[in-house]
């Protein structure tokens, strides 16, 4: 016994590691200090190059001279058409040490600003987590769709949505009922749940955690971790554009596993 909880201990430590990491990155997600949507008409925000307008299809910036803004290295002047992919990751203009990260979302198109000196990122010392608990590694099935299926969600933007390629459902038993969660993702590229239970607004952020699966074995069997599930970037800023979970992963059971609110205060 002695051994196997000694693994568990010493895996939840290197997991934790890689969290922090993660949440310490000079240009990652607690690096945001500004969310800017793009109307038809040419605006100028603070502390960023250029100005910036958007039609149906892309965006248009005008880098006057003396601005600085790289984009994969090659300096940018004049007039620039962008035009970034719908809900995929932003293309990056440099400027300085700060990232603007030109994004679309829903038809939409925006700036998300990443700064090193971010006041969110300096204060950073943990994520909050709740104590690791085997009881809450648990044995499921994943049975897979005969065809993938597009599950649609909101976000936490207002008018936003996300579309998520679902796989299956993987059902798990605890404390004697059964559960059954969407499965989004794919076997090549990794399969996770987004969910909410009922933490959910109190000390677990109310959008949702994901949970990241195994894979499955030959006979359908996962192993879901609930330890292991983990804050979205929306749980750390206000200028993340994250899904929330579907109605259908949203447990009746409270999961006092995994991170916590970072926004709340917690007693340990």
């Amino acid at each position: 016994m002695t051994a196997t909880v000694t693994e568990f201990d010493q895996q939840w430590s290197t997991f934790r590691a890689e969290r922090a990491a993660w949440a310490r990155q000079p240009l990652g997600w607690l690096s945001l200090t500004g969310l800017h949507w793009l109307g038809v008409d040419a605006e100028t925000f603070d502390g960023v190059p250029g100005s910036w307008r958007a039609d149906a299809e892309n965006v248009h910036l005008t880098v006057d001279s003396g601005q600085e803004l790289r984009l994969e290295g090659e300096l940018l002047s004049g007039a620039v058409e962008l035009t970034p992919g719908e809900g995929k990751p932003g293309l990056e203009l440099r400027t300085g040490e700060r990232l603007i990260e030109v994004i679309r979302r829903s038809g939409r198109f925006a700036l998300r600003i990443h700064d090193p000196a971010a006041p969110a990122l300096a204060a950073f010392t943990e994520i909050p987590v709740y104590r690791p608990d085997p009881e809450w590694v648990v044995t499921g099935r994943f049975t897979p769709y005969e065809v993938a299926q597009v599950v649609t969600t909101g976000a936490v933007v207002d008018g936003l949505s996300h579309h998520h390629t679902a796989g299956g459902t993987v059902t798990f038993e605890f404390d004697g009922v059964e559960h059954e969660l969407v499965v989004f993702g794919s076997h090549l590229l990794g399969q996770h749940v987004l969910f909410t239970d009922g933490t959910s607004g109190i000390t677990t952020y109310g959008g949702a955690r994901r949970l990241d699966l195994t894979r499955p074995a030959a006979d359908g069997t996962v192993v879901l971790d609930f330890n292991r599930a983990v804050n979205l970037p929306c749980a750390f800023s206000d200028y993340a554009t994250c899904p929330v979970a579907p109605p259908r992963n949203r447990l009746g059971i409270s999961v006092e596993a995994g991170e916590k609110d970072p926004r709340q205060e917690h007693t340990a």
